[in-house]
């Protein structure tokens, strides 16, 4: 049996379809597992840069009689040596392109052209006109207008996903034509940053598109009478991202009145939502599953307790930067949400540690914490969370100053499933704390950046107790000599990605220690480490056979490194 390509990411394997030379240049992103998947049975995935369009054209012409192609992503690929953009132009995809996978891949279901600049209306409705089996369109960054987006609400009557996000050029007409023309089967829709889509396409939408599921929405030219008219006439949504700074209470509270299978909740950068919108939500959406709250800065603890009394179906919830939200809305998260499993808190400086105690007591199922710069939450708050939540697997906490050893030996002690653990720039914690978690945590990803009171027992503990980390940042600890390499050589050989930038004491002695059984190393991080030097730099680029990223300063590199390895280097000043 023939076999089937899933998903390939760029540069991973080494091509098996013979191209011509004068062909193979741009291809820099389409890669098969064997020439016999392209002749064979069905492809389900297929990556593919812009700078792939010559190979686009040769497709169609290899295999006429094969329309087995059901998804294509097409995306501009960030490269490691980009070249300069009057060279990259001739290899960009354009509507002759298109065109080309339109005439090869009539049943072709899923297609992502994301930030393909060069493709406008012509090749977009080309593609619709011979690919009306469509179901999924990602039309972000391209330049398509209304006569383009009205030929696809024509020809694809099976459409169900449409994202227009920064498609700049696009009017209401065009949306309106679609909504109308296929409305019906549509699901999901994202619009951003189109500055002449107004309150008339979503009243389209409202009138025509009834099985719509997900909305996402980032303009300042949309107000309530367009929400409304989503609420109004869009009963099965379940999934809505707003972020629409003239968009008041009334929006939201006809979302509560109408939308009672809303499942996820998005609200970004409103100035005008009160706690009076949050009630109407936690009055009507008794489904909901996830919140995300991003400075909402007139959002407070009643809202918050509305939707915690209301929604007690909630897992995920997130609050960032809502100055106004403190310790008693997040009590009453622990008090009433027993089934969450995710809960973020970023600049949150009116949380104390009484919120996250009954997080600890009532939501035992809590697998994820995140906490940035929240000032007033200390060691008393992560011990509730490590003897409450004893099935936390991510913990990641971000200059919280008030949180030190006491609280991460408690994890230590209590999350033996914890795998994932961020503690940068807490500078309160010390060696014993990473002692207790190489004892008791299974960790594969550990960040300790800027934890400057730790040394080598806390990175050697983890060492010797972790013997799945394939993540370790440890970069600006001044106390990090190169026994902790030494280690982790020896006790981590899973390691893939190390970050040891700014540790003073790190020589290339400790470097090559490391790379010896670190055999599956792909990525080290090392500016501003004084005592490695272009030998360091040069036994890590010869010693793993994985290596595709090395950052460190320009001048500590050899010529002869240089020439072995241009294509893994990475600099951060190129002037030091």
């Amino acid at each position: 049996m023939m076999p089937v390509l899933s998903s390939v990411n760029v540069g991973s394997v080494s091509s098996g379809l013979a191209v011509p030379p004068s062909e193979s240049a741009p291809l820099v992103a389409l890669i098969f597992l064997s020439s016999s998947s392209l002749n064979g049975s069905l492809m389900s995935r297929l990556f593919i840069s812009t700078r792939g369009y010559r190979f686009l054209c040769l497709l169609p012409r290899r295999r006429r009689d094969e329309n087995s192609l059901l998804s294509l992503k097409i995306h501009f690929a960030g490269e490691r040596n980009e070249p300069k953009e009057e060279e990259c132009e001739p290899f960009c995809l354009t509507d002759s392109g298109l065109t080309a996978v339109a005439d090869g891949f009539a049943k072709l279901e899923k297609l992502s052209l994301i930030w393909c600049s060069n493709v406008t209306s012509f090749g977009v409705m080309s593609l619709a006109q011979k690919c009306s089996l469509l179901k999924s369109l990602d039309l972000q960054g391209c330049y398509v207008g209304d006569q383009g987006l009205a030929v696809v609400g024509q020809c694809c009557k099976q459409l169900e996903d449409l994202n227009l996000r920064f498609c700049e050029s696009l009017t209401d007409s065009g949306l309106v034509t679609l909504a109308t023309e296929c409305g019906k089967s549509l699901k999901s829709l994202g619009v951003a940053a189109c500055a002449r889509i107004t309150d008339k396409s979503l009243e389209a939408v409202g009138s025509h598109c009834k099985n719509l599921e997900t909305l996402s929405l980032d303009s300042e030219f949309i107000s309530n009478k367009g929400i409304l008219a989503i609420a109004q006439g869009c009963p099965l949504l379940k999934v809505l991202k707003l972020q629409c700074i003239n968009v008041t209470d009334r929006a939201l509270m006809a979302v509560g009145a109408s939308c009672l299978s809303l499942e996820m909740l998005a609200l970004y950068s409103f100035q005008q939502f009160t706690d009076e919108g949050l009630r109407s939500i936690g009055k009507g959406c008794k489904k909901l599953k996830n919140l995300t709250l991003s400075d909402c800065n007139f959002l407070g603890d009643r809202g918050l307790e509305a939707i915690a009394t209301g929604c007690t179906e909630l897992t995920h919830l997130e609050v960032n930067g809502c100055h106004n939200i403190g310790t008693i809305g997040l009590e009453s998260v622990g008090k009433s949400c027993p089934r969450l499993t995710e809960l973020a808190l970023l600049y949150c400086q009116r949380v104390g540690n009484f919120a996250l105690t009954e997080v600890g007591r009532g939501c035992k199922y809590l697998q994820a914490l995140h906490l940035v710069d929240c000032s007033s939450i200390g060691d008393d708050a992560i011990c509730s969370i490590a003897k409450g939540c004893r099935n936390l697997k991510k913990l990641h906490i971000r200059r919280c100053y008030e949180v030190g050893s006491k609280g991460i030996v408690a994890v230590g002690e209590n999350c033996h499933s914890l795998t994932d653990l961020s503690l940068r720039f807490c500078d309160r914690v010390r060696d014993e704390a990473l002692i207790a978690v190489g004892h008791g945590c299974p960790l594969k990803y550990l960040n300790v950046s800027g934890c400057n009171q730790i040394g080598d027992a806390g990175i050697v503990a983890v060492a010797r107790g972790c013997p799945n980390l394939t993540y370790l940042d440890v970069s600006v600890l001044q106390n990090l000599c190169d026994i902790a390499l030494t280690e982790l050589g020896e006790g981590c050989p899973l390691l893939k990605d190390i970050v040891l930038s700014h540790c003073h004491q790190i020589t290339d002695i400790g470097l090559s220690h490391l790379v010896k059984n670190c055999q599956m190393l792909e990525s080290c991080h090392m500016v501003y480490c004084p005592s490695i030097t272009a030998a360091g730099v040069a036994t890590v680029v010869s010693s793993c056979p994985n290596i595709k990223k090395v950052l460190v300063e320009k001048w500590k590199v050899s010529p002869r490194t240089k020439r072995r390895a241009s294509s893994v280097l990475s600099y951060l000043c190129v002037d030091l």
